[in-house]
């Protein structure tokens, strides 16, 4: 039994039963009895046509459904269309479900999950196992998503920014369970830029693939985060960095910039120095000055004022830091690293300790208690 290719077969399905009058919730469902048949009969009995035939027992499957259920007289007139038997359409129906997934009445978390068990294939289990939730919980998120899309026309314009906003997040969500939720990001991004010409896709893969070439490098061996300045840039993939500048390149010559492409602009500047000393912080800073144009976002102002402190010296950062919200996220440990630049490392500590309550997780708090000890360590020692 091919598991890959039910598994890449799976959201192209269910797209066309959502296209020819399924609701989402119960296409769903239909399309997962339908791989239960195909792992029972296939061994025995491949089909020449995969997808067709999927289709057809799916449409089987979703009809038996609604025939049972107290809204069939509403329904009677879809058994008129079920499929025939037969070769389906080559044309890859996944790119109308991510749009689907990605819609403007799901909470972010809501649609990541969804686009991981439409789009992705993944199990609940999996999804929860990734999240550190129970499965439970998971089930329930991803049956009110499916609910919440279940009235959406795939006729209805779709938004781009918004399903690369939840790729993104996707990626973002980090390395835990039996799922590796940045190589599925990676996958799924890669997927929507074979059936999308776009450049922000484009920038989006560029992006994910730059930071993924650091992976190995972020944590020690015992689970110390590693700042990007101490990284091992000897074993940061370059393979990745190569496919990921080609990309990148190609998306900026098309002269459309978006978000992700000035994102990318800025990791394969970090990628190209052979070492931190190297970094070409000006046109770093350069590059936020587009973000922040495109974005006006704060946070992309809070990292700006680090780069403005590495081109220009720690109190530029700090003139440029004191503009923000200091309830912003991570603005208490910017403001620690900028004022250990500048010296003043009493200032520093006590910042690294109040950012350190403030962390989000607890690899980086114990991160910033550690700059917070090594400060004081240094400060409490007698002089020569």
């Amino acid at each position: 039994m091919d598991e890959a290719l039910l598994r890449r077969l799976t959201p192209s399905v269910l797209a066309v039963l959502v296209r020819r009058g399924a609701d989402f919730a119960a296409g769903e469902d239909a399309v997962q009895d339908a791989l239960i048949e195909a792992i029972r009969v296939w061994p025995d009995d491949p089909p020449k046509d995969p997808k067709g035939w999927l289709v057809t027992v799916a449409w089987r499957k979703f009809l038996d459904a609604v025939r049972a259920d107290t809204a069939r007289r509403r329904r009677e007139g879809l058994v008129d269309d079920q499929p025939s038997p037969g070769p389906t359409s080559a044309v890859d129906d996944t790119l109308q479900l991510y749009f689907l997934c990605a819609h403007p009445s799901l909470t972010p978390s809501s649609a990541v999950a969804l686009t991981l068990r439409a789009v992705g294939g993944l199990t609940t289990r999996q999804i929860a196992q990734a999240y550190l939730v129970p499965e439970a919980t998971m089930a329930q998120r991803i049956s009110r998503a499916k609910r919440t899309v279940s009235g959406v026309r795939f006729d209805q314009p779709g938004d781009v920014a918004t399903v690369l906003r939840v790729l993104y997040l996707v990626f973002n969500e980090g390395y835990s369970g039996d799922v590796d939720l940045a190589a599925e990001a990676i996958r799924l991004t890669r997927q929507l830029a074979a059936a999308i010409d776009h450049p922000e896709v484009a920038g989006l893969v560029a992006l994910m693939l730059l930071h993924h070439a650091r992976r190995a490098t972020r944590t020690a061996p015992d689970g110390r985060l590693v700042p990007l300045a101490e990284q091992d840039r000897g074993r940061w993939d370059t393979g990745l960095i190569a496919e990921g500048v080609a990309i990148l390149q190609a998306a900026l010559a098309r002269d459309r910039l978006g978000e992700f492409q000035a994102q990318a602009a800025i990791a394969a500047l970090h990628a190209d120095a052979l070492s931190a000393e190297e970094t070409d912080w000006v046109q770093i800073v350069e590059w936020y000055d587009e973000l922040v144009r495109l974005t006006d976002n704060p946070v992309v102002r809070l990292n700006r004022a680090v780069a403005v402190g590495e081109a220009d010296g720690p109190r530029a950062g700090l003139a440029a830091l004191a503009a923000l919200d200091p309830a912003l996220p991570r603005h208490t440990a910017v403001a620690a690293y900028l004022h250990e630049r500048d010296g003043d490392r009493a200032t520093a500590a006590r910042l690294y300790a109040e950012a350190a309550h403030q962390a989000p997780n607890l690899a980086e708090r114990d991160h910033l208690w550690r700059q917070a000890a090594r400060l004081n360590t240094t400060r409490s020692r007698p002089a020569p």
